[in-house]
C-alpha cells in the first residue's frame, strides 16, 4: 500500500525537489564539484526542457500535486526536475568516484577491486 504523501498539498512537488536538491548540493559541495556539475545541467537542459514539454503535451504524465505555477508551458516543479536529477546523479557519482578515487582508478584499474 502506498503511503500518502500529500500532506504539503499542491507544494509536495516542490517540496520534494527542493529536499532531493538540497541533498544533492550538500554532496557536489562535499565533492568540491559544484561548477562542474552546473556546466553538466546547463549542458543538458535544453534537451531536458524539450522532452519534459513534449511528455507533457502528448499527455505521457499528469502531475497532479504541483503549485500550478508554469514557466515557458512548463510547472516550474519540473525545471527543478530537470536540475535536480542530473545534480543527483552527478553528485552521488562524484561522492564515490570522486577526483582522488578516478584518478586512483585511472593509473590502477584493479585498484577498483580493493
Amino acid at each position: 500500500m502506498a503511503r500518502d504523501i500529500s500532506v504539503f498539498g499542491r507544494y509536495t512537488y516542490l517540496a520534494t525537489e527542493i529536499f532531493w536538491g538540497a541533498v544533492a548540493f550538500v554532496l557536489l559541495r562535499r565533492a568540491g564539484a559544484l561548477k562542474r556539475a552546473a556546466v553538466t545541467i546547463l549542458a543538458l537542459y535544453p534537451i531536458a526542457y524539450f522532452w519534459d514539454w513534449y511528455t507533457l503535451e502528448v499527455g505521457v504524465f499528469d502531475i497532479q500535486l504541483r503549485t500550478g505555477y508554469e514557466v515557458g508551458g512548463i510547472p516550474i516543479e519540473e525545471h527543478l526536475f530537470m536540475a535536480v536529477v542530473p545534480g543527483l546523479v552527478i553528485a552521488f557519482h562524484e561522492t564515490i568516484f570522486g577526483s582522488s578515487a578516478a584518478t586512483r582508478l585511472e593509473d590502477d584499474p584493479s585498484s577498483a577491486e580493493r
